[in-house]
């Protein structure tokens, strides 16, 4: 491969048909006029015949003598290139710029800058001088193109990239494969036409490789060794999350996202779909327990129904007690919406029936602590908390909670109401369905609703709590709201810090530790009178404790 001056051929004359003896004597001559180019140009490749002549006298027999008569063309072509060379074509076009700059240089005064001395011509100037007119010149040569200098001295032209094909009877061909024009714009500087290149056979058809180090293969991107030649690399994995697929990849690409890389980051591999589901241990269960819990929940109501005339059941409030169990039953049924492939009604249901249920619940539990306060307030001589105490009471306590919590749930569902949704940046190899929110700040709001009423039930029932245990349970309740707390306190942190279908798992063990913790605390001793002491279950023995 090479690089040629410009392009084309030179219309040069040719002076192979001058006689030996006429170029000896053009070559000896000494009087070229400078203001006449062509005639310069032409008695310098006389002079270069002459030397042509003396350098092929050189092969042949020593007592063969030179007839003058020879030609050029007849040379051997797998040893001489016969055709225009780009050493030729720059000596040229640069014997041309010297002999327009002497032009430019003395025609407007060439009578009183030369002047004959015998047979030597002296010129007035110097030769330094001469620099000043070649780097303004500006001709066209006889192929047609410009010639001319930039501010740097170089020639403002192209160059040529020639493809040297060689044959096995020594001779070539030249082929032009592609051509560097620097009046281009910087990425279209060197045009380049691959499908033209013919290489030999010793390269296999491939490029040859890099001395200074090895390939970086797929997984790798080079690196540029700072003070070191283009060809010297490093070779760096590449970052999390991206792959290179090639060897002496430049940068590294990132994985569409429904794929991720594998090990060696070579590829990408499409994500697996996933939800949190039955099938798997930790959903089967959650489910599990879910059940039992409401099945407790259930016998626990049917206890209370079948004794509802008991002194135990009638102490606290009857319609607020099946009401509370009702709404802990829910709870534990409500977390059905949370397992399984979420849809647009699993979304819209899960957390608005999650917050009404449990601020149902929870009111119920400030009623019932209230109504225990009001009641012994109720008894001093001449109180005024009589016309409070009584069935209205409770029912105003557990609608304007449960209604405050229903309205904040709709305000939710028309402004930013939860959807279907795909996480696929949570798990590395999973595409995670699941509910979006739409408004997190309307979830914890929700929350927010909730943990107000277990501060208010939790203050109301500490106060309560040394209240006498035959007629009341804040003890118990207490206790209860102390559990409670803690369960949704770390639900908070817990929820933040886990990723992908394992949030949902961290709600739904919250919505089932925390009601079983209030099914637990609260009625747990009160079936444990009914069942299994009946004999404490009577008016006289509540009175004489």
């Amino acid at each position: 491969m090479a690089l040629k001056r410009g392009v084309g051929g030179v219309g040069c004359e040719r002076l192979e048909e001058e006689k030996s003896g006429d170029c000896k004597q053009r070559a000896n001559r000494k009087d070229i006029v400078p203001d006449k180019p062509a005639r310069k140009i032409k008695e310098l490749m006389c002079r270069n015949h002459v030397r042509k002549e003396k350098i092929d006298n050189l092969d042949e027999d020593a007592g063969k003598p030179c007839t003058g008569e020879e030609k050029f063309e007849n040379v051997p072509k797998s040893v001489f290139d016969t055709t225009l060379t780009g050493q030729s074509y720059s000596i040229y076009n640069t014997v041309y710029a010297v002999a327009h700059a002497l032009q430019a240089m003395l025609s407007p005064t060439l009578k009183h800058r030369i002047r004959e001395v015998g047979r030597e011509t002296f010129l007035t100037q110097k030769a330094w001088q001469l620099h000043h007119y070649l780097k303004t010149i500006s001709f066209n040569n006889t192929a047609g193109q410009q010639v001319s200098f930039n501010e740097n001295g170089d020639l403002n032209t192209g160059f040529d990239i020639i493809n040297w094909v060689t044959f096995p009877n020594k001779s070539f061909v030249k082929v032009r494969v592609g051509k560097i024009d620097p009046t281009n714009s910087p990425d279209k500087l060197v045009v380049i036409s691959t499908e033209d290149i013919i290489w030999p056979a010793m390269f296999n058809q491939v490029q040859p490789l890099s001395v200074c180090n090895d390939n970086c293969y797929p997984g790798y991107r080079k690196m540029k060794i700072e003070g070191k030649p283009f060809c010297c690399y490093d070779c760096l994995p590449c970052a999390k999350g991206k792959i290179s697929n090639q060897k002496d990849a430049v940068d590294c690409f990132q994985c569409p996202e429904d794929q991720y890389p594998n090990k060696a980051q070579t590829l990408c591999i499409l994500k697996e779909i996933t939800f949190f589901s039955y099938n798997e241990p930790l959903g089967l269960t959650l489910t599990t327990v879910s059940l039992f819990f409401s099945v407790i929940a259930i016998v626990v109501l049917g206890i209370f129904i079948k004794k509802q005339d008991t002194p135990i059941v009638k102490a606290n409030n009857r319609n607020l007690t099946y009401t509370l169990l009702i709404a802990l039953l829910l709870s534990f049924l409500c977390t059905f919406l949370f397992i399984g492939q979420p849809d647009h009604v699993k979304c819209l249901m899960r957390q608005t029936a999650f917050g009404i249920i449990f601020s149902i619940a929870l009111s119920c539990i400030l009623g019932k602590t209230t109504i225990v306060v009001l009641a012994f307030m109720a008894t001093k001589p001449g109180s005024k908390m009589q016309k409070w105490v009584g069935r209205r009471m409770a029912i105003s306590i557990v609608l304007s909670c449960s209604l405050t919590q229903l309205m904040i749930c709709l305000v939710w569902l028309a402004i930013s109401p939860p959807f279907p949704d795909s996480d696929m940046h949570s798990m590395a190899e999973e595409i995670v369905l699941e509910c979006n929110e739409g408004s997190t700040t309307m979830f914890y709001i929700v929350l927010s609703f909730l943990g107000f009423l277990i501060v208010i039930s939790f203050s109301v029932a500490f106060l309560a709590r040394k209240l006498p245990d035959s007629f009341n349970e804040a003890k118990f309740i207490t206790f209860s709201m102390l559990v409670f707390c803690s369960v949704w306190i770390s639900f908070v942190p817990t929820y933040l810090s886990t990723k992908g279908k394992y949030m949902v798992a961290v709600e739904i063990f919250s919505i089932l530790a925390s009601a079983a913790g209030l099914l637990g605390c609260i009625f747990s001793p009160k079936c444990y009178i009914i069942v299994l002491r009946p004999d404490l279950n009577i008016k006289g023995q509540l009175i004489k404790k």
